[in-house]
């Protein structure tokens, strides 16, 4: 990684709070989530893909785990051994498989709040009922080393034992709040002890080879206001960067920044190694951060935030070029087609940019959670709702092709439980305000004071950009709204100089209050509203949506001479499947003009753009090219490879030497 002109540390002023603030004082978590449990969304974008989830998805999940793979016998092996059999024990699969059922289970949890559904809460209760019949009196529950050999557990930091544990936690805590039943919320607190008991209190290091429990025990902290997981998520927290990795990765790769192990966490700067693992474990000290006003967690995650996002993104907001280590490489190496960009990585940008603006009030973290949720991840999920990328690249020659499964399964069930738990990202409170983060059709009931505000959101995001919210508190209640304006909408693609839009004269985003006019200024990147509301009172927020052309900074080599297509928070690409099987030989000229219509993409009902650029052919004398005017048609990324194998390009070239005649 580049170690010229890193990001300044977040300077202590920026948190002030008071005069003389002592330390406790200078960091502060601006605002809760509201829970998904507690949010009803009735979006046209959304709620289809959240009703496929529960059905296609699940259903895909739910026959690869019991059926197709050993991920559920295993747990019914684990239960017959600990009740004396002997015959056929082994263990099936890899390792770390108990992650995806818990991730399967949590999101049915989710899904069952939104698409309630008697059987998949039969099939859950049944799963709970196995995975409980599967843990050790101690609390100790895995699978693989209860069945390989339990002399053998918590001996190699790489075999996955936390991070499955943080996903049983994950679920738990998901399916209480859906259900109210707490048995899997009881096998997750007896699990979360025995780790406790096991490392933390005798103070016996431990390097988690795959983040993910500190951001589960800060969840389990959260409904148990139980200290000891705070505690013990912040102490794993600090266990990064003195040496104490051991075992097989670290052998592998020789050096530990791929576990993101080279210096304490605190310190760290830049962001290095497997995508997925950094994003949970800087998720993790986001919420650790918030909870113990510690300034040196949100000093390192800004650093090491600006480091991505300026300088390691795709447009899309996947992250993690490299396929060899499923993470980073250097700055501004963001090849195309080799793009690794993992579902997984893209999911955790969700959660990671969630706690950063949640933490500090900044909607710069949600355009980003927007961009990546929009993209990236949802890219991941196919249109049926059962086919799967594990990696998203940005062009293809044809060869990329859905997979229903994946021999490392992680994607799926993480794509699923992401968009089931939509809910989760659409608004934030506090004791004095509200905030609109995503544009999504909605409802819900927020208290402020003894006052419960119900407030709807009504809108075609991301297809239009007219957002209509309505409050409704029974009496008047004073509170401050805040209504964020995305950064595409101010001319800012995204945070930093990596990208920028061609043009910057796009018409400026209106807001109206009961039908009037109001002249804003933002704060933290929202209109806030700060005034006593009542029964009806309406604001109304309409954000253009011109088609806006992005040139990438020049140090991203792979996109020199090059550009992409953006329409509100969506990219898009051209598939050769709208455009007689070719997506390589076309030219954008500095003239170019770009309209939209409704258009489908198998059920999806999407906006395309139509491009009238020139496109590159062969001659009829077969010895030179021939350039001709030609409309072609783009699409929204995340649609892309729902047709069959068909070549496809998000950076289209705007000089001729970049244009390939042949796919």
């Amino acid at each position: 990684m580049s170690t010229t002109m890193k990001p300044f540390p977040l300077t202590v002023a920026l948190f002030t709070i008071a005069v003389l603030p002592t330390q406790a004082q200078l960091l502060v978590q601006r605002f809760e989530p509201v829970r998904f449990s507690e949010v009803t969304i009735t979006d046209q974008f959304w709620k289809p893909k959240m009703d496929k989830v529960a059905t296609a998805t699940l259903n895909a999940c739910i026959v690869q785990t019991e059926d197709k793979t050993g991920r559920i016998r295993n747990f019914e092996k684990v239960a017959r051994k600990l009740n004396g059999a002997t015959d056929n024990i082994t263990h099936e699969g890899i390792y770390y498989d108990d992650s995806d059922v818990y991730k399967a289970l949590e999101a049915m949890a989710y899904s069952l709040k939104n698409h309630p559904d008697a059987a998949i809460e039969q099939k859950a209760d049944a799963w709970i009922d196995k995975i409980a019949a599967a843990q050790l009196p101690d609390g100790y529950l895995n699978t693989y080393y209860t069945l390989t050999g339990l002399d053998n557990r918590w001996t190699d930091m790489e075999k996955h034992e936390d991070y499955c544990a943080g996903h049983l936690m994950e679920a738990a805590v998901a399916y209480y709040n859906t259900t109210g039943k707490r048995k899997l919320l009881d096998v997750a607190i007896r699990l979360a002890d025995h780790i406790d008991s096991t490392f933390r209190v005798p103070n016996r290091h431990w390097v988690s080879g795959h983040q993910e429990i500190e951001l589960a025990l800060m969840r389990l902290y959260h409904q148990t206001n139980q200290d000891r997981y705070l505690k013990l998520a912040d102490w794993f927290l600090q266990q990064r960067g003195h040496g104490y990795g051991k075992g097989k990765i670290w052998d592998q790769w020789k050096d530990p920044k791929y576990c993101q192990d080279d210096v304490p966490v605190k310190d760290q700067k830049e962001i290095t190694g497997h995508a997925v693992r950094a994003m949970y474990q800087y998720t993790g000290a986001a919420d650790v951060a918030a909870a113990t006003n510690d300034p040196g967690y949100l000093g390192a995650m800004t650093n090491v935030w600006e480091d991505v996002v300026y300088r390691n993104m795709y447009l899309t907001g996947g992250i993690g070029s490299s396929g060899q280590n499923e993470g980073f490489s250097t700055d501004f190496d963001l090849p195309n087609a080799s793009a690794y960009c993992e579902t997984c990585a893209s999911v955790g940008m969700v959660f990671w940019n969630q706690r950063m603006n949640l933490l500090t009030g900044e909607s710069k973290y949600i355009d980003v959670l927007e961009r990546s949720l929009y993209n990236g991840a949802l890219d991941g999920l196919s249109l049926s709702g059962d086919r799967f990328f594990y990696g998203n690249p940005l062009s293809s020659v044809g060869n990329n092709a859905r997979s229903e499964w994946f021999g490392t399964a992680c994607c799926p069930s993480n794509i699923a439980r992401l968009v089931a738990s939509l809910g989760d990202y659409v608004y934030g409170h506090s004791e004095q305000g509200i905030w609109v983060n995503l544009f999504v059709a909605s409802n819900t009931t927020i208290p402020m004071g003894k006052t419960s505000v119900p407030l709807q959101v009504e809108t075609n995001y991301p297809w239009e950009g007219d957002v209509k919210i309505t409050v409704d508190p029974a009496r008047k209640v004073a509170y401050a709204l805040h209504v964020r304006i995305p950064g595409w909408a101010e001319n800012v693609p995204v945070p930093g100089k990596l990208y920028r839009f061609t043009d910057t004269d796009a018409a400026k985003p209106e807001v109206r209050l009961n039908g009037k006019p109001v002249r804003y200024q933002t704060e933290k990147g929202y209109v806030v509203l700060d005034r006593t509301w009542q029964k009806g009172d309406v604001v109304e927020v309409k954000l253009p949506m011109p088609v806006r052309q992005v040139a990438a900074r020049p140090d991203v080599k792979a996109d020199k001479d090059r550009i992409a297509l953006q329409r509100g928070p969506l990219v898009y690409c051209v598939e050769g499947a709208d455009n007689e099987g070719r997506a390589w030989n076309m030219l954008v000229p500095a003239n170019a003009t770009f309209t939209t219509k409704p258009y489908q993409v198998l059920n999806e009902a999407v906006v395309a753009i139509q491009a009238n650029v020139t496109v590159v052919e062969p001659a009829s004398d077969g010895l030179s090219v021939q350039i001709k005017p030609k409309t072609i048609k783009a699409i929204p990324y995340y649609t892309w490879a729902n047709r069959g194998k068909s070549p496809m390009q998000v950076w289209l070239p705007s000089r001729i030497k970049e244009v390939k005649i042949t796919d």
